[in-house]
């Protein structure tokens, strides 16, 4: 059998004031008691003493789960006068007992109206935790770093944590499958930049251009700049961004498509050998309910164009909240650039630039743990505001607006490097000014797209290595803390039972939404891995070194650190499927506006085929970017300048060059930029049609769900016509009646999992 333990504190004698909770909770679950619920343990009434707790075991007896196999036996419902069939047809496993149970303890109220959440609230009890049993297997093949490279036990997963927990590591598992591909054509592209590390013709521009004086960027750098000295970040700039990094970004957007087809299909094998192809969750939930209280009445659907309005209007000022964090970040990094100008700290005073770039991130990374924190709350407040009708319906709508504000936490500082930075700083005679004092920092001569890169980098790899380092590290050492402080006190319990539940009670508590972080974890991985991957090709590389990881470091912290988590039947992963599609839309959005607007790709083109010299005859053998460099700097005439005896070296310095396309003297945007806009649109558009209609194609192609499937599902539907026709005939006097048709047979996994070129 399977016991849930409810843990309370147990006042010292003496205490008269503290006496109440303890017998309020043992009153509660004098009051849980049912003709199927009993109490278990070790002493009367199923209660143990420790010498600081009060353990309560509770059990059901098996007739309840004949109950629930009735109610659940034919999810579309049995046909009128049809016998039911074999009851052994939903098997009755520790999980099935552990979400019964758990299930009406809280739901469950006491005389007064109270909950147990009520209860835990009030300080009656401490937790509630089912036990660890039988996990040994699972602690062996599967929750050990050394078997990070072995196929996991699925079957042995969802029969110890149900088929939620079980549906994500089958998820996780396919997507760090399928991320080996998208590794290793991002690591292609990052190597063939390399190989063209030196052979750049515009590099070797910028690093022959001695004779070319560069504007002062900001404030910070008040003298003029040879464009040979920024060599290095020209080069470093090109890994990036190059031709290939168009058709990474294609190829991108058709992974991310093929890649969710197939996650269908395979989804679609698992939940029929499961045997949930046909499960309905809200019916699964209405005959929890009628076990705990045959009167339930049933809550009807409802919406409140009220509610609705609160939320939304709600969610946007929080979402205007996010934004503004990316304004106090542009605040920071022009502060930063200022004091890093006047530090007295050589290195720091040198690359200024670098300096502001790095330390921005990191300043993103900690702001993102913070508002992560703040944004929980204010999901979950919104989701108690809106009242939802179930468990499932109310966890759905806590990930849409969760995820909504940690997208917009995540991605603010990214949105405003790719496609705000450098554009609206004026040009150097007149340049836009922070609070009228300090100038708006720029992009550097070779575009923003490094500054997109060391973003990306830094906060993913904080992402993907310092959380996974804290994410392990801290409950490992709260769960030694916690045994460390228990067996300094000496008191070693001899009941072996009360030994057991005390070791699950000094492992770490689980939540609802413990599960809920592992997922929400992979999602912003998942965005970081498509969005804005034109800017960093070594993401799908990145993630799948730490998938690796991940699977072995949630298999540890559930089997050996943390409570058992309460079982969950699932028959997909719920809403982040929606989340995942949504990503892919955005994926091919932002990809397409990074190379058109963020990358030098769009005015490479443009000048290749308009202004390059190897349109003139003759010129065939020449680099058709030739020129380029020259071509894309404007002109300004440093007189212009507001205090041109300021800046260091302007002496016999009559002019300097920026990045943009204007003309003096009134340096208006020039025919150039504006032609530039137009194809930069031009091919948003294009791109974006493009890639959706291959996301559409690739999703026509490859059906959602295998005919095998299909097959299987429309055998069983025929034999169960049959069954139920022969027992009409019965009925009806045994009329042709015949003989009766075979049950229909269970799915092997052999015959789910075999691969045919027909099964398409």
């Amino acid at each position: 059998c399977a016991e849930l333990r409810g843990s309370g504190r147990l006042c010292p004698r003496g205490q008269r004031q503290n006496r109440e909770p303890g017998r309020r909770g043992q009153q509660q679950f004098l009051e849980l008691r049912r003709e199927w619920l009993h109490f278990k343990g070790g002493c009367q009434r199923g209660v143990i003493r420790d010498q600081k707790q009060v353990f309560f075991g509770i059990r059901a007896d098996n007739s309840v789960f004949g109950l629930y196999r009735t109610l659940l036996l034919e999810p579309e419902g049995p046909a009128p006068h049809a016998e039911l069939a074999a009851p052994t047809t939903i098997p009755v496993t520790t999980s099935l007992r552990i979400r019964i149970v758990n299930f009406v303890v809280m739901n469950n109220k006491t005389s007064a109206g109270e909950t147990f959440e009520d209860l835990m609230k009030d300080g009656v009890f401490e937790a509630r935790f089912p036990l660890h049993k039988g996990e040994g297997h699972l602690k062996k093949t599967w929750a050990r770093w050394r078997h990070m490279f072995r196929e996991q036990p699925v079957d042995e997963i969802r029969n110890y944590f149900g088929e939620k927990v079980a549906l994500y590591f089958v998820w996780l598992g396919w997507y760090t499958y399928m991320l080996v591909p998208a590794a290793l054509t991002g690591l292609l592209v990052f190597l063939s930049g390399f190989s063209l590390f030196e052979a750049s013709q515009i590099s070797k521009e910028i690093c022959e251009a001695h004779d070319i004086l560069m504007c002062p960027l900001g404030d910070h750098s008040r003298r003029y700049q040879r464009l040979s000295e920024t060599c290095t970040f020209a080069k470093l700039t090109h890994l990036f961004d190059n031709d290939g990094t168009v058709v990474f970004a294609i190829f991108m957007a058709l992974w991310a498509t093929v890649f969710l087809e197939i996650w269908k299909r395979q989804r679609a094998r698992v939940v029929l050998h499961w045997d949930l192809y046909v499960w309905d969750e809200e019916q699964e939930e209405m005959a929890l309910q009628l076990i705990n209280c045959p009167d339930y009445k049933l809550r009807p659907y409802q919406h409140s164009y009220l509610r609705s309005t609160v939320i939304l209007v709600l969610t946007l000022l929080m979402i205007c909240l996010m934004i503004g964090m990316a304004h106090v970040l542009v605040v920071y990094r022009v502060l930063a650039s200022a004091l890093f100008s006047s530090s007295a700290v050589p290195f720091l005073e040198e690359r200024v630039t670098t300096a502001v770039v790095v330390t921005g991130a990191l300043v993103h990374y900690v702001t993102i743990v913070i508002m992560t924190k703040i944004n929980r709350r204010v999901a979950l407040k919104l989701c108690d505001f809106e009242m939802p009708r179930t468990f499932s319906e109310r966890e759905s709508r806590f990930t849409i607006r969760f995820f909504t504000l940690q997208f917009f936490t995540h991605f603010s500082s990214l949105i405003y490097i790719a496609f705000i930075l450098g554009r609206i700083n004026g040009h150097p005679g007149k340049s836009t000014r922070l609070a009228g004092l300090w100038k708006l920092e720029e992009c550097h001569a070779s575009g923003c797209m490094m500054d997109l890169f060391v973003q990306m980098a830094i906060i993913m790899g904080l992402k993907q290595t310092l959380s996974n380092c804290v994410e392990y590290l801290v409950p490992w050492v709260t769960h030694k803390c916690r045994s460390l402080r228990a067996s300094e006190s000496g008191h070693l319990p001899r009941d072996p039972e009360l030994r057991d539940w005390r070791r699950n009670y000094l492992l770490n508590p689980v939540n609802t939404f413990s599960l809920f972080d592992e997922f929400m974890e992979m999602m912003i991985q998942y965005g970081f891995t498509t969005i804005f991957v034109a800017a960093f090709p070594l993401a799908p590389l990145l993630a799948l070194f730490s998938n690796l990881v991940e699977i072995r470091l949630d298999a540890i912290k559930m089997v050996w650190l943390q409570r058992r988590l309460v079982p969950r039947k699932a028959k997909d992963i719920g809403t982040w499927l929606q989340v995942l599609e949504t990503i892919g839309v955005l994926a091919v959005i932002a990809n397409g506006m990074v190379i058109a607007f963020t990358s030098e790709f769009i005015p490479r083109v443009v000048y290749k085929y308009r202004y390059s010299p190897c349109l003139k005859e003759g010129n065939s053998t020449v680099d058709c970017l030739k020129g380029y460099v020259n071509h894309s700097l404007s002109v300004f005439h440093t007189k212009d300048f507001q205090d041109p005896d300021g800046i260091e070296g302007s002496e016999n310095v009559t002019l300097c060059r920026y990045r943009d396309y204007r003309n003096p003297p009134d340096y208006n945007f020039s025919e150039k930029f504006w032609f530039l806009l137009a194809i930069r649109l031009a091919f948003v558009i294009l791109f974006e049609h493009v890639a959706l209609c291959i996301k559409l194609i690739a999703a026509w192609f490859v059906p959602d769900i295998p005919q095998s499937v299909k097959n299987k599902v429309l055998e069983v539907k025929y034999q169960r016509l049959r069954e139920k026709m022969w027992h009409g005939r019965q009925r009806l006097g045994g009329v042709g009646a015949g003989s009766r048709p075979p049950m229909p047979a269970h799915p092997t996994p052999a015959s789910i999992f075999s691969a045919r070129s027909t099964d398409v």
